[in-house]
């Protein structure tokens, strides 16, 4: 993720980014708001995928995140859902009045 995070490039960092290889460094393959010397880190698209070993949880808690994430998509299916801008909106106004 970039290191502007904290500076409001929450929403940039999330987004991922094409890059491809080029005589030993990667290039990006689409344009970046990012700020000039921003952080970002790297993490290649298969290793994301395949690997469990990329976070710190233990059986325990994967275990319950999946649980978690099952009840999630029962409440989709059910209609128990929130609109995002919504709930965005309810987050800045919460943050505004601290």
């Amino acid at each position: 993720m970039a290191s502007g995070c904290a500076n409001g490039y929450l929403l940039e960092a999330l987004h991922p980014l094409k890059a491809h290889v080029q005589n030993g460094r990667l290039v990006l393959d689409e344009p970046t708001d990012l700020p000039e010397g921003a952080v970002v880190e790297l993490v290649r698209a298969d290793e994301a995928l395949l690997g469990d070993d990329l976070d710190d949880l233990d059986d325990e808690e994967r275990a319950r995140l999946h649980q978690a994430i099952d009840r999630g998509l029962d409440d989709v299916k059910a209609g128990r859902t929130v609109d995002a801008a919504q709930v965005i909106q309810e987050l800045r106004a919460r943050a505004a009045s601290r």
